[in-house]
């Protein structure tokens, strides 16, 4: 039977033919195809620095020609900038990293990383890069897209190694990419939220504190629902959807969420609420999570936060942040990461709301030539200490959603204005530069690898409308797997919040034949947890053995969450961004790592 995917009409919107508007103010319009070659120029430039500056390190510092580590030592930009290459058509070099890739990086090294920017930017490149591989020429298993129940080495970007890269051992819900699976415990909380720091090689580390972000608590179920569907273990959904519905369990009367909350006793610890740092990537998983996996639930969520976040933040097209148990306004600021909003709204078919919203954000950018961190929108000007732009995607990405959507030509001059600002502002000899200070322009010795990841190509993206990333379906693979011919790569693309794409036909095709085996499963759990119990009873003492999911309440095994975790399984449902600071937070709000006092 052919797959057949329910789009909610904002995404089909974005798969329809584009209809040009009429020429912008000066008569003329962008010419597309001028500035997709200079996007790429600007690509070249910027990942031929890193190559021959910075690799293996994380990222390049531009303005000394050199490279540093900043998220684990991960050769990060490489891995961010792997799906870019292939969507600018240069394959050879796509094929060429993941050799690279695969002799160079280790993931069981002594690292404390991030959980929330290692799964959005690791996870979901390599991830990607899987998905693409075969589109690009790469070798792969039979079987493919789906995981064998041991994966070879071989397997593109020897994905599975590792944890989860490696072969993923059941009943262990742990964010991990190092060896260490029994200590390795983010997910391993009360609550089921996960820390927001974790090493890569023996766990949780004992003092590291239990507050976390709320996007770093909301922000896993594209990947991880990906990586349950490849390998057939539901592990890593359940966890994703426990903490989703932790959150969502946590919310005011008033139906918000704050800004970070502690994972051991689920008490809100920063009350604001809005949708920008430390928050936005968590509305943005319940929408893309809704579409990727057909999930009429997550999709009812975010429509009620919408409700919420409409009466009681917005106010003249902007949002504000808000009290999250009053309602009253604690921080007039618009952030440069908001700007992902509009894109999201075109996601939900809001096309009117979302292009006001999103010109309000293009006068800020008209007035610096980028947007400011923070932008105090009483004043109309940039907040002491927030007045830099390191060339952040987020507005880019809302521009290429709604040009999809609408074809207004306005959407392509904010992509012109952003080629021509970051082209004259940041270029440097040796790539492109942070820019410090949006009011005399100074730059900042970092270029950060969703400049590659995100930036640029969402630029591309935008100026280049045949693209297969925009394919409407009329082409296709058809794959032969253990379950089955699959339709790959058809269309309807997932971007996760670090713009890696994700083609929901190949979750798909994995998780055919996925949902007996897994009840199953659930059956001999329950026999030998059935058995144990009684061995317990009848002994003073057991031997030890493997490492067993807790038990309990408030976590994902426990009875009664455990009908709720199983919920998620595809025949059972019809249709329908960030970092996160490591210390503890006892002030009103910390955002982007400075914290903002009562008083201040």
């Amino acid at each position: 039977m052919p797959f057949r995917l329910l789009i909610p009409l904002g995404l089909l919107c974005a798969l329809l033919p584009l209809h040009h508007g009429a020429p912008g103010p000066d008569g003329t319009a962008p010419d597309p195809a001028h500035y997709r070659e200079r996007v790429k120029a600007m690509f070249y430039h910027a990942y031929d620095s890193y190559l021959e500056n910075a690799f293996p390190f994380d990222e390049l510092r531009p303005l000394t020609c050199d490279g540093h580590d900043t998220w684990g030592s991960f050769s990060l930009t490489l891995i961010d900038a792997l799906d870019t290459l292939l969507i600018l058509g240069n394959v050879s070099e796509f094929q060429r990293v993941i050799e690279v890739l695969q002799d160079n990086v280790d993931f069981d090294i002594d690292v404390n990383a991030s959980v929330f920017e290692t799964n959005i930017r690791v996870v979901g490149g390599l991830l990607s890069a899987h998905l693409l591989s075969k589109k690009a020429g790469v070798e792969v298993e039979a079987g493919w897209p789906c995981s064998p129940k041991t994966p070879p080495r071989s397997q593109a970007l020897g994905i599975y190694q590792n944890c989860p890269w490696g072969t993923v051992q059941r009943g262990d819900p742990c964010f991990c990419l190092g060896s260490s699976f029994s200590n390795c415990s983010a997910f391993q909380t009360p609550t089921g939220m996960p820390y927001g720091t974790v090493n890569l090689l023996h766990g949780v580390n004992p003092g590291e504190t239990p507050v976390t972000c709320t996007a770093g608590i909301g922000t896993f179920i594209v990947e991880f629902a990906t990586l349950s569907s490849l390998t057939g273990d539901p592990v890593f959904e359940d966890v994703a959807r426990v903490a989703l519905m932790r959150l969502w369990e946590s919310r005011s009367d008033i139906g918000l969420v704050g800004n970070h909350i502690d994972v051991l006793t689920g008490k809100w610890v920063a009350q604001d609420a809005g949708i920008g740092a430390g928050v936005d990537s968590y509305f943005e998983y319940l929408v893309k999570g809704a579409i990727l996996l057909q999930d009429e639930k997550l999709m009812a969520m975010f429509l009620e936060y919408n409700k919420a976040i409409r009466n009681y933040t917005r106010f003249d097209d902007w949002y504000l942040w808000v009290q999250m148990y009053k309602g009253t306004v604690s921080m007039p600021v618009f952030q440069s990461l908001e700007a992902y909003w509009p894109g999201l709204q075109s996601l939900i078919g809001d096309i009117d709301n979302a292009m006001r919203t999103f010109l309000n954000y293009y006068t800020v950018w008209k007035q610096f030539g980028g947007l400011p961190e923070f932008y105090n929108i009483p004043q109309g000007y940039t907040v002491e200490k927030r007045e830099g732009y390191p060339l952040r995607p987020e507005l880019i990405e809302s521009a290429m959603y709604l040009y999809r959507a609408t074809g207004d030509p306005t959407l392509l001059e904010l992509g012109r204005d952003a080629v021509e600002s970051i082209e004259k502002i940041s270029k440097v000899e040796c790539g492109f530069a942070t820019i410090k200070d949006l009011r005399d322009h100074k730059l900042d010795n970092r270029m950060e690898s969703f400049f590659l990841a995100e930036t640029v190509k969402y630029l591309y993206l935008l100026f280049d409308p045949t693209n297969f990333i925009h394919n409407n379906g009329s082409t296709f693979d058809a794959v032969i797997t253990p379950y089955g011919e699959c339709i790959l790569g058809a269309g309807g693309y997932i971007f996760n919040t670090e713009a890696h794409p994700i083609d929901p036909a190949a979750l798909h095709c994995c998780r055919r034949l996925k949902e007996e085996q897994w009840e199953v499963e659930d059956l001999m759990r329950e026999f030998y947890s059935l058995k144990r119990n009684r061995s317990k009873f009848q002994k003073k003492t057991v031997s030890s053995g493997p490492w067993e999911p807790p038990a309990g309440p408030g976590t994902l095994f426990s009875p009664e969450n455990h009908d709720q975790a199983r919920e998620r399984k595809p025949a059972k449902q019809k249709v329908p961004l960030l970092s996160c600071p490591s210390q503890p937070f006892t002030s009103k709000l910390a955002l982007l790592g400075q914290v903002f006092l009562d008083s201040s």
